[in-house]
């Protein structure tokens, strides 16, 4: 009997680990399909068994690997096998993604790095199930001040309050504002709400001398800018 005939088997699922490690490696992320992602990244939250079935659980559960990273805790934990260490990691990922395209809009003219706010806003909100409304206060050389979230709402509508929204800028002592909300449903297109709002908004804000610079709709498929469409 030989050396190697005393050694425990090396489990399958470890080779496999292997050979994703080495693709991500030697051939970016970009090698890997959506389910392969999440199965690495729940290496951490399982080491003893094969994470591949619990990855293609929850991309079949949430419908993509952006759907999964941006549920929440509690739905997460609705998916079998999915215990609180990997909840964790799952989040870990989603909150550094948002605090990276965060930190390209930090300290930098918001209008000369646009697609940057995109990014970060998509991020924030493409995937959220209800109605979520934002702003973002920028000083006199258009640099960001703050990015809070206003108003959270139900699936299809979220109060805003203008008189709110008017203080907060004047407490900041904000030059300029963009305003940004997401749809749930996926289609970035303007109510006939939000159109009226928003010009409510800008007269408000006109007689301050605060600027509206857009009003950003974000939804799964896109996003619509009150500005590119000649609404301010």
């Amino acid at each position: 009997m030989s050396d190697n005939d005393n050694k425990p088997n090396k489990p399958s699922y470890h080779g496999n680990r292997d050979r994703l490690r080495e693709r991500l490696l030697a051939r970016s992320g970009d090698s890997l399909a959506d389910y392969e992602v999440l199965e690495f990244l729940l290496f951490s939250a399982n080491s003893r068994s094969d994470t591949k079935p619990l990855a293609k659980a929850l991309i079949n559960h949430f419908g993509s690997l952006a759907k999964v990273l941006s549920a929440s805790p509690e739905d997460l934990s609705k998916v079998k096998g999915v215990g609180q260490t990997a909840i964790g990691s799952i989040k870990i990922v989603a909150e550094a993604a948002r605090r990276l395209a965060k930190e390209k809009i930090d300290d930098r003219p918001v209008l000369s790095s646009w697609q940057s706010v995109i990014e970060y806003c998509r991020i924030e909100l493409a995937h959220a199930d209800t109605e979520e409304f934002h702003l973002l206060f920028l000083d006199r050389r258009n640099r960001l001040i703050a990015l809070e979230q206003q108003q959270r709402g139900t699936v299809d509508h979220t109060p805003v309050y203008i008189r709110e929204v008017v203080k907060r800028a004047l407490e900041l002592s904000a030059t300029a504002l963009i305003l940004v909300h997401n749809h749930p449903s996926g289609d970035p297109s303007p109510s006939q709400g939000d159109i009226v709002m928003t010009k409510e908004i800008v007269e408000a804000t006109k007689a301050l001398s605060i600027e509206i610079h857009d009003h950003l709709i974000i939804g799964i498929s896109g996003h619509f800018s009150f500005k590119a469409e000649g609404l301010i």
